[in-house]
């Protein structure tokens, strides 16, 4: 699987947004465990300097959660990475992703290959990532909508990637999951969540796997213009 994206000059950077310090964090990423190249070339490749507020860019390519506005942040890169090597255990073909944000998480599983499905509540955030999305000529289907009832018109689908806590599993997220498929989302409250991958069985019900603790901000209800 090779990663499938097509830069502009400006995606290249320059300074603290080069190569070089790309491969930097993607060093310090295998350096903590990230083993898939697949996953780490994807890092390497997609400009994450694009996915932040030009005042972040120098910062871009640390290995931290930074503000996108709106409460919410661009997740830290090696749960970026942690999260699609998970995914990808499945080999999955579509993917539904819950919380598109800054747009950079949906733009690594489409680098790599994967037809993405990607909802978010906040308007704002995802007119911005439309236009990242074609700027580095990226085919990822996105829509407005409150991603508690994720896409079901859409599914069924291969993996599901939640970007968002909620203090317990969405029903109607585990019915969209094909069977064989995984769901990989942070579960929780404010002061407690972990990185829980499930696998569905053949019977319907979701095996659970505790991957460790993470910090994501809350999964609303709702739509924001």
């Amino acid at each position: 699987m090779s990663v499938r994206l097509r830069l502009q000059p400006e995606a290249i950077g320059t300074g603290m947004t080069s190569q070089r310090v790309r491969d930097r964090l993607v060093q310090r990423l295998r350096d903590e465990g990230i083993a898939d190249e697949r996953v780490l070339n994807a890092i390497r490749t997609v400009p994450r300097h694009l996915f932040v507020d030009e005042a972040l860019a120098t910062r871009a390519y640390e290995d931290t959660a930074l503000p996108i506005g709106h409460g919410q942040t661009i997740s830290q890169p090696w749960v970026v990475a942690r999260m699609t090597e998970a995914l990808l255990s499945a080999s999955p073909g579509k993917v539904l992703e819950i919380g598109t944000g800054s747009g950079y998480q949906a733009a690594i599983l489409a680098a790599l290959g994967l037809e993405v499905h990607t909802v978010e509540r906040i308007g704002e955030l995802l007119r911005v990532a439309r236009k990242r999305f074609r700027s580095l000529g990226l085919n990822i289907r996105s829509k407005h909508d409150d991603g508690r009832i994720g896409w079901p018109e859409n599914g069924p689908f291969d993996a599901i990637i939640v970007t968002a806590a909620a203090p317990a599993l969405v029903d109607a997220l585990g019915e969209q999951l094909a069977t064989g498929g995984v769901l990989i989302a942070p579960v929780g409250g404010a002061s407690s969540q972990s990185l829980m991958l499930l696998h569905k069985q053949a019977d319907g019900s979701l095996r659970q796997q505790d991957l460790g603790a993470v910090v994501f901000v809350p999964l609303l209800s709702g739509m924001i213009d």
